[in-house]
């Protein structure tokens, strides 16, 4: 297999070259000076399977290059490719509404229509995503990390907290990797008003620390809520862990004001170098990606 990874994600190539039986190809991505965009594969790539590793989130430079990267390594013969996309963007976009762009499902489309066969992600947003796809969506549960997190930070003893219903089939697959006792997961219900999140709960026993498990800090209004309740319930020390850290604006800030001690998250999305990581604790998420190549590379 040889893997094309864009810039933001070569510190994981590194890493899944390491550990893995894949050669690093080499491509370049311009522009022409009427800003059309040019790529070059410069890795023979006849009857290979290609992995393309980067993001389809915004700024939509990203996407277009992608698929345009796509598209140049099936057009050179690539045998089989994969998008390795470790934060699946537009995914949160899958619900049927009137009126409203159902983005999930274009971008699926747009993916195969460039030349992906499958697409690899960490922890999609939800089953939807998957029947919305028009090529397949292996999504890998971050379970095992997230536990491994727990057991070395001594959290064990932890209440775990979903800060929404969607989350509670996450809460107890990490409990039970970490050989916690499953059920009666703590949880509250969400709903959006026109004023932000409300949040009702927590339903269910809280101690004085608490681990809230989710797949996303993206503002942080979710986690800023369930907090508050959470203080107001006299927990004194919160920590979070996420899948996905965008850490978009500043509202996510105000965590640590409400009993945040420490936010763990993937490498999923690359930690912009503005934001202060002293109490971010980085999962790197290759170690789950090899193993699912690895059973690719066995199967091809």
């Amino acid at each position: 297999m040889i893997l094309f990874a864009f810039s933001d994600y070569e510190p994981m190539a590194r890493q899944l070259r390491e550990i893995a039986s894949v050669k690093l190809g080499r491509f370049t991505l311009t522009r022409f000076c009427n800003q059309e965009l040019y790529a070059v594969v410069e890795t023979p790539v006849s009857g290979q399977h290609c992995l393309v590793l980067g993001s389809i989130a915004p700024p939509d430079e990203q996407i277009l290059s992608l698929l345009l990267l796509a598209h140049t390594l099936k057009k050179e013969g690539a045998f089989k490719l994969t998008a390795i996309l470790p934060y699946l963007a537009y995914s949160r976009q899958d619900k049927l509404k009137r009126g409203e762009s159902l983005a999930t499902a274009w971008a699926g489309a747009l993916l195969k229509t460039s030349g992906f066969d499958q697409v690899l992600t960490v922890d999609v947003h939800s089953q939807r995503d998957k029947q919305l796809f028009p090529i397949p969506l292996i999504s890998l549960p971050t379970a095992s990390l997230f536990a491994a997190a727990i057991n070395n930070h001594r959290l064990n003893d932890a209440v775990i907290v979903a800060p929404d219903n969607g989350a509670v089939a996450r809460c107890e697959a990490v409990k039970c990797a970490a050989g916690m006792p499953a059920g009666d997961t703590s949880r509250f219900e969400k709903q959006r008003t026109e004023k932000g999140i409300v949040h009702r709960g927590p339903l269910g026993k809280v101690g004085p620390r608490v681990v809230i498990i989710d797949d996303m800090l993206d503002t942080g209004g979710t986690l800023v809520s369930a907090c508050e309740k959470l203080k107001q319930s006299k927990v004194e020390e919160i920590y979070i862990l996420v899948t996905h850290g965008l850490f978009t604006g500043t509202k996510w800030t105000q965590l640590w004001s409400l009993g945040v001690k420490r936010i763990f998250c993937t490498d999923t999305v690359p930690l912009r170098a503005e934001i202060n990581a002293t109490d971010i604790s980085i999962l790197p998420v290759s170690a789950l990606l090899h193993e699912k190549l690895s059973s690719m590379e066995d199967e091809s």
